[in-house]
């Protein structure tokens, strides 16, 4: 008998779960959810539904329909592990990744992402553009390090933003390679000719196909990651006039501890002008990529499919854009770390409601899972379902949201792990075990981490409960346990 190659997968699947998965044949497909699955790229909160000045109508409109989370977090703010963190449901300590080479099945050979869960239970599970890692703009138009076994088909756009005009870019960080370079260019092109508009066309032909099983559709978006080329009119949008730099001053880089900043030299050197012409090409960026989900918002409604269908929003990081003269990712303040979450759709009762409640990249993976009714869910995911915050955002929820992020040596320091906590009013940071520093702010009075408080001998009983909490939570998590040393007057034991 010839085996396809979706029942060999399944077969497999099942096999490694160790749990029963009814046969595909034998299910009520008609009447299962399907899942649309929004990723983009270097993301912070900067919608217009979080209350900032960008113009993002159809993600607000989204919003309007389901659930807004106002302090998500992820669990590196770096695309690669952050990514095959949250498809897998396992922290970076486990699935050791903490750069952007290193794929998660070399650590996990056997573990089951989520849109491989899907297929198992009989899904269509389709990706198209960036959901894993994929360097932009090198992997636009490639797999990067994608998984085949999640998918059951993908496909990779690239336009002339990646193929003719990267060349055309003004870049303010020359030395910097153009994938973390601050670099733009107000595009003549159409929308359409762009790499993430051929993604929404691809992701419209596929809800246009007639299919009897639910699917799990996957839409990555490459932008608002640099380089920053969309078309001119998104640019006109935000005219310089209206946009006001963060405002920094020398001694905030005595705030943290050294390795807490990462932007060197400070504002990589950009004056005022400079600063304004990188946030007006962030914000144009951002706004392209709302359009582009707005058509595939519109197809799903025109195809009779938004009623059954789970809409889940989500960015791999947030993305700094000067404050503590900080930019980009790879830090472990608020603006690196805290990412959009937006859930709508089928299976979320609630419309146009806001939770503050803390959840971390870790929740999205059993909260679909749950929300889809799907067999064979890992026992050992990382996260917690996020339903009952779907149902009351108000709901008792005491999770904290654990990021982290490592420093190679340098001339001046060793190689560096830094962990950080965050709870809904403080957050705690420890590097190198407190060794090279430790912060710890209060966001109710002191939004912008302007005062660290880990040497208040008034706040040492937080910072303890928030460190034991850290330290239990990240060693359950896969984190070595001889990185803890019993010995150092600033390790607590996680009994």
């Amino acid at each position: 008998m010839k085996i396809s190659r979706r029942t060999f997968v399944q077969g497999s699947v099942t096999a490694a779960m160790g749990t029963a998965i009814a046969a595909p044949a034998l299910m009520k497909r008609n009447t299962r959810k399907n899942v649309l699955f929004i990723g983009l790229d270097d993301l912070a909160p900067l919608l217009g539904c979080y209350g900032k000045p960008v113009h993002t109508p159809n993600i607000d409109r989204l919003a309007a329909r389901g659930v807004r989370f106002d302090a998500a977090y992820c669990q590196y703010p770096w695309c690669g592990p952050s990514r095959a963190s949250l498809m897998t449901g396992y922290s970076p300590d486990t699935t050791r990744v903490q750069d952007l080479t290193t794929h998660f099945r070399q650590a996990l050979p056997n573990v089951v992402t989520l849109g491989q869960l899907f297929r198992a239970n009989g899904y269509y599970s389709a990706r198209v553009g960036k959901i894993y890692h994929a360097s932009d703009p090198g992997g636009e138009g490639t797999d990067g390090l994608d998984d085949p076994m999640t998918w059951d088909w993908t496909s990779n756009p690239a336009g002339v933003d990646h193929y003719k005009e990267e060349d055309l870019v003004t870049n303010f960080t020359p030395k910097r390679g153009l994938g973390s370079a601050i670099a733009f260019h107000r595009s003549k092109a159409a929308d359409s000719e762009m790499t993430d508009a051929l993604g929404a066309t691809e992701v419209i032909r596929l809800l246009k196909q007639p299919r009897t099983e639910p699917f799990f559709i996957a839409y990555g978006l490459y932008r608002p990651h640099v380089p920053w080329v969309v078309p001119e009119a998104y640019f006109e949008r935000y005219p310089l006039s209206g946009i006001k730099p963060c405002e920094f001053d020398a001694s905030e880089l005595n705030i943290a501890p050294p390795s807490a900043y990462w932007t060197k030299p400070v504002n990589f050197g950009m004056d005022v002008e400079q600063r304004k012409l990188a946030i007006q090409a962030y914000y144009a960026s951002t706004t392209f990529a709302d359009a582009q989900i707005g058509r595939v918002l519109r197809q799903l409604e025109v195809s009779g499919l938004a009623e059954n269908t789970l809409v889940v929003l989500w960015s791999d990081h947030g993305w700094q854009l000067g404050r503590h003269g900080q930019w980009m990712k790879e830090t472990l303040f608020e603006e690196a770390t805290r990412v959009p979450v937006i859930m709508a759709g089928a299976g979320v009762p609630l419309q146009g409601a806001v939770c503050r409640r803390t959840i971390e990249h870790l929740d999205l993976y059993p909260t679909i899972a749950s929300i889809c009714e799907l067999s064979g869910i890992p026992q050992t995911l990382h996260g917690e379902s996020v339903v009952p915050l779907l149902r009351n955002v108000e709901a008792e929820w005491s999770k904290p949201a654990i990021t982290q992020v490592h420093r190679p040596a340098t001339d001046e320091l060793p190689a560096i792990e830094g962990y950080s906590i965050r709870t809904e009013r403080y957050r705690y940071t420890m590097w190198d075990e407190g060794r090279h520093g430790e912060e710890l702010y209060d966001y109710n009075t002191d939004p912008h981490e302007l005062k660290n408080l880990a040497d208040d001998a008034s706040q040492a009983t937080l910072k303890l409960k928030l460190r034991v909490c850290l330290n239990t939570t990240t060693l359950a998590r896969g984190r070595a346990a001889g990185a803890v040393d019993p010995n150092h007057p600033y390790d607590v034991s996680p009994g």
